[in-house]
């Protein structure tokens, strides 16, 4: 199990630059990659998606690769003579405006008076952005894999203790029963001035009893508490699952609080959905 949320750090450094890379998750319903990278470091943007596909399912994920250029092979040329023209020309207008001299930034302004020669080379980078990737990507992993398994412990015991709730109330659900009886009994004889007994009654008694029995309820949220350990302990992403899961439990309970006049299970119903909106928070924060 891995939570969505996690974070990794790493840098390279070489004598002619510096790649920093950081690995931030958050929650979401769906894989949502974010890039904050460096121009000269774009080519290398399908390589992060690729990286982090393979570690992350879902969550939003920023992803800053930075790069810091310590020694450059690039060296700038200067257009003498374009740049004497444009000198020429602020000298005339100097004169006629008696506006001040331009400044060296007034001449960098002016493309084509400064150009670049020669260029740069991404896969100079390539090595750097490797490294910083995969190792900024191993503590990411440990990162969620570290808070995914707290995550698993607390869904153990939320689990356990709807287990538990789930049990009392099956151990309760004959006095259930003999509590409808007894109602129908009561009522049947202050109708009639008659001793419940007759035929008629018995099967109309059943009937109802059917319909009020809660051992149906009962032996499905059985079945989705094996499922949902299944679930808890896989290594595979099971986010979406445990939230339907959740969900179909959720509506169980629900069902049981409307057919129960007992108290006692009334109070076990509502910690049990109480556990099951603590195990959907929960989950949020896994893949």
């Amino acid at each position: 199990m891995k939570s969505m949320t996690g974070y990794g750090h790493a840098l390279f450094r070489s004598d002619d630059f510096v790649i920093e890379c950081e690995i931030r998750g958050y929650n979401n319903r769906y894989l949502d990659i974010v890039h904050n990278i460096s121009q000269p470091l774009s080519a290398y943007e399908s390589l992060v998606d690729e990286k982090i596909k393979e570690i992350a399912r879902r969550g939003r994920v920023e992803v800053s690769l930075r790069l810091r250029v310590l020694k450059s092979a690039i060296e700038l040329s200067v257009d003498r003579g374009l740049a004497e023209a444009y000198s020429r020309a602020f000298k005339e207008l100097s004169d006629i405006t008696d506006a001040p001299s331009p400044l060296f930034s007034d001449y960098a302004a002016i493309e084509g008076v400064i150009t670049p020669v020669g260029t740069a080379d991404d896969s100079v980078y390539k090595e750097g952005v490797e490294s910083v990737l995969c190792e900024a990507l191993e503590s990411f992993r440990d990162g969620k894999i570290r808070e995914g398994e707290g995550t698993r412990r607390d869904l153990e015991r939320l689990g356990a203790q709807f287990e538990a709730s789930l049990c009392s109330i099956k151990e309760r659900s004959g006095e259930l029963e003999a509590h409808y009886r007894r109602l129908l009994e009561e009522k049947y004889e202050e109708l009639t001035g008659k001793k419940a007994g007759e035929s008629d009654f018995i099967a109309e008694l059943g009937a109802i009893l059917v319909r009020y029995s809660i051992n149906e309820e009962v032996s499905r949220l059985n079945v989705h508490i094996a499922e949902y350990r299944k679930l808890i302990a896989s290594d595979e992403p099971v986010g979406k699952k445990l939230d339907f899961l959740c969900q179909e439990m959720q509506r169980e309970c629900n069902t049981i609080a409307s057919k129960s006049q007992l108290v006692e299970i009334n109070l076990l119903v509502v910690s049990m959905k109480d556990d099951v909106e603590n195990i959907r928070e929960q989950i949020r924060n896994i893949e």
